[in-house]
Parts: structure tokens; C-alpha cells; sequence
């Protein structure tokens, strides 16, 4: 029986969820699992990923085999790095201890750049409001500029003419 980790999808159409299952490769898609390890949401931004890390570890050095996605999560979440060097212990090529070092130094890297990552992503959201509010304001001073204009049109056409030859002076300046 080959056994294989991958996903399991349920939600609905556009918003699909993914279960992270080990289940029969001869299985469907959807059918029978034998254990559930996590789950996969790809809709959030990030994508959401929550996993048994070490029953996922364990499901893999017994031999399941991820699919292509699924190998993508795990790596992602160091399962499989973590399987490389376990190999790498069992084979006498490393320590049990150097192999720990590696992966805890890995997994604050992967930390570190995932914390940069999302304060990045929030300092551009700010950035845009607020350079959207700036161009807000700046159409709204132009408009109450024009109401203002129209007022003193209306309220006394001489000092209309005067604003409308203030308005031409620097045109002509400019030329």
C-alpha cells in the first residue's frame, strides 16, 4: 500500500480549504484518509498552513510520500529539512546535536524573514493610504478653490476681473 500526504479539498467553490491528510494513493482526492495532519488555507495573504509538524515528521521518515504541493508546505514548514538531516544522522554523515544546531538556526532565519516580510507588506499599505489621503486633499483644496472663485464671481464681478488678470499674469510671466 503507498501511502501519500496531500490535500484534501472542502470549502466551496472560489474559497476552497484544503485538509493536509495521509491517506491510500489509490484513494480519491476527497475519500478516505487515514490521519489528518493539518490544514491549508491558500485564500489569506499570506496562506495560512496549520501542522502537526513532528506526526508529520513521523509519517514522513516512515515513507508517505508528499505530492507536489504538499512537498512545497512541508518544506516550507522545515519537515523536510528536518528529514534530510535525520537521514543524515541515521547514516553516521552528522551529529544528532549538529543536526539540531542547523535546523533551530534554519528555523530563525526562516523567522526573521518571515517578521521582515509582513512589516514590509504593512509599511506599504500605510505608505499608499497615505498617499491616497494626499491626493484627496489635494482635489478637495482645488475644488474649494473653484467654490471659492465662483463666490467671488458672484458676489462682485470687479474683483472677478482682477483675479481673472492675476490668473493671466503668471501665464504670461511663464511664456
Amino acid at each position: 500500500m503507498a501511502v501519500r500526504i496531500r490535500l484534501s479539498k472542502r470549502g466551496r467553490k472560489k474559497l476552497a480549504l484544503y485538509d493536509i491528510v495521509v491517506s491510500d494513493s489509490r484513494s480519491p482526492r476527497d475519500g478516505k484518509f487515514i490521519q489528518k495532519l493539518g490544514t491549508y488555507n491558500p485564500n489569506t495573504n499570506p496562506a495560512t498552513v496549520v501542522l502537526n509538524d513532528e506526526l508529520t515528521f513521523d509519517w514522513v521518515m516512515k515513507g508517505a510520500l508528499p505530492t507536489d504541493t504538499a512537498r512545497t508546505i512541508l518544506s516550507e514548514r522545515g519537515v523536510m529539512l528536518k528529514k534530510h538531516l535525520q537521514v543524515g544522522v541515521d547514516k553516521g554523515a552528522i551529529t544528532q546535536d549538529a543536526a539540531d544546531q542547523k535546523f533551530k538556526a534554519w528555523v530563525s532565519k526562516k523567522e526573521s524573514a518571515k517578521t521582515s516580510a509582513a512589516n514590509a507588506l504593512v509599511s506599504k499599505k500605510e505608505a499608499d493610504k497615505k498617499s491616497r489621503l494626499a491626493a484627496e486633499v489635494k482635489i478637495k483644496e482645488a475644488k474649494a478653490e473653484q467654490v471659492r472663485a465662483k463666490k467671488i464671481v458672484a458676489e462682485n464681478p470687479v474683483a472677478a476681473a482682477d483675479l481673472a488678470a492675476a490668473a493671466d499674469a503668471p501665464a504670461e510671466a511663464a511664456e
